[in-house]
């Protein structure tokens, strides 16, 4: 059998790559190996995608400046994977998926409700790449001359869908293998596209992009954090947790945080000069990201950057496949682990199909999507590392799957905080450009921030404090109970 080490230092021992068994069990001392430093692969190939370049654009559109938008963006990156590397440490103190890890916090039936809100993020990132991986190498055939139009649309999205769906299905090891080459791939082609379109950078248009209010910043600076880690945080553990007990805490958060935002944090400051040089190009992305920024390479340079392109994504996407299966075997589903990936592979592709066929605007539904569920995962981030810095050693493991354990089965606490925080959230976001979301944005009246259409609306204030209602509402409190 292939050991997680093989995966982890990207080597193979020539046979073939198995199924991983694996699912909500604790994985045994003889497989956990590696160091910390080997998480850089998975991290830093789930996030190396051109969709980063994106982001500049999306940064840009909350009216603010290039020096505010790269600050947005750099602390939002940075911030929301460190938030991922603290949640990875839960994976080597108890060997668990993350979503069986917060049963500590929220009790063995209680952590249903993050699970459940949990696989649906998961669900959600995984179909948007996959759409977005559809649509970038139906645009590279089309300019070709290969294609075009929804036939091709059709093919592209079958062969993108077939790579996420096996990579989600065979697990670890494959995982593990795959994320190390796409990192090796994606990086070289990566570095060859800024090359090729770095003269379309114009500084004194960029330069001359006026600054923004307070509040734009702090909505780009969530939409970034959410986008990024917050989009992550819930699967940090899933991979951490088969390190050995004895692996440095600072070594798992450092490499996870490294790997996950050195790839971001260079596409971003390329994605501002590229999207402040033309407003053209920055309306074109809001529609089709990827297939935008392939309309400024030299033909020659298509294939590459389909490849580039498709790779970086499907790397996220198959991420997010294989840790959703976790998140609906943890809402209560019992069957084995790849079948779930595999139920959730198709609505993957249902939901590639309304993107691609049927939506009409996909930064908007993109943007709403992000906040709509950052909001109950910020809830559930705060509960899941304030419990974590209450337990200074690691988990009985035993009693994450017992409902009479230490952990118990249904405490209220988390459970209302939770629900408190989120409607709280909620109240404090909006997006009208999402129809499906008019009603968000409830509390913005009665706090006196301004309504819906004031300065506060698109603040996206309710991501924050979710996260830190949930932090404080959980530390305070829970000493006792982690205690005894």
């Amino acid at each position: 059998m292939t050991h997680p080490q093989d995966s982890l230092d990207g080597r193979s021992n020539g046979r073939q790559i198995p199924l991983e068994t694996h699912g909500l069990d604790v994985i045994g001392d003889a497989e956990r190996k590696g160091t910390p430093r080997t998480l850089f692969w998975p991290w830093f190939g789930a996030n190396v995608s051109v969709l980063g370049l994106g982001y500049g654009a999306f940064a840009l559109g909350f009216g603010i400046s290039f020096w505010q938008a790269l600050a947005a963006g750099a602390l939002g990156i940075v911030v929301s994977f460190l938030l991922c590397g603290f949640v990875a440490v839960a994976g080597k103190r108890g060997s668990a998926p993350t979503m069986v890890l917060s049963r500590a916090a929220y009790g063995v039936r209680g952590n249903r409700l993050p699970a459940l809100i949990s696989w649906m993020l998961t669900v959600g990132w995984e179909t948007v790449l996959t759409a977005l991986a559809t649509l970038a190498t139906a645009t590279v055939l089309a300019r070709l001359g290969w294609g075009g139009g929804t036939e091709t649309e059709v093919v592209a999205l079958m062969v993108v869908a077939a790579l996420t769906v096996t990579g989600g299905v065979m697990g670890f090891d494959l995982i593990m293998r795959l994320q190390t080459w796409i990192t090796v791939i994606t990086g070289l082609l990566t570095a060859g596209y800024i090359a090729l379109v770095a003269d379309h950078i114009h500084w004194s248009r960029v330069s001359a992009i006026p600054a923004g209010s307070a509040q734009e910043f702090i909505g780009a600076l969530v939409f970034m954090m959410t986008g990024f880690g917050l989009g992550w945080v819930n699967a940090a553990a899933d991979y951490s947790r088969y390190l050995p007990r004895s692996s440095s805490g600072r070594g798992v958060i450092g490499w996870t945080a490294f790997g996950a935002s050195v790839a971001p944090l260079l596409l971003l400051v390329f994605g501002l000069l590229l999207a402040g040089s033309s407003d053209e190009l920055s309306k074109a992305i809001a529609a089709d990201p990827i297939g935008a920024l392939a309309t400024i390479l030299p033909t020659w340079f298509l294939v590459p950057f389909a490849v580039v392109a498709v790779l970086g994504l499907v790397g996220g996407a198959v991420l997010d496949t294989y840790s959703s299966g976790l998140a609906l075997l943890s809402a209560g589903l019992r069957v084995p682990r790849h079948l779930a990936a595999l139920f959730d592979g198709v609505l993957m592709i249902a939901g590639s199909v309304y993107i691609l066929f049927f939506a009409d605007d996909f930064l908007a539904q993109f943007m709403g999507f992000l906040t709509t569920l950052g909001v109950p995962i910020a809830a559930w981030c705060g509960i899941m590392l304030a419990d974590l810095a209450l337990r200074r050693g690691d988990y009985d493991e035993g009693d994450l799957y017992r409902p009479r354990g230490r952990y118990g089965d249904l405490p209220l606490l988390p459970l209302l905080l939770t629900l408190g925080a989120t409607a709280v959230g909620w109240g404090l976001v909006t997006n009208t450009a999402a129809g499906w979301l008019t009603w968000q944005g409830y509390l913005l009246e009665p706090l006196g921030l301004g309504g819906r259409t004031g300065a506060w609306a698109y603040a996206n204030l309710g991501v924050l404090v979710a996260l830190a209602l949930a932090f404080l509402g959980t530390l305070l409190p829970s000493r006792g109970r982690v205690r005894e």
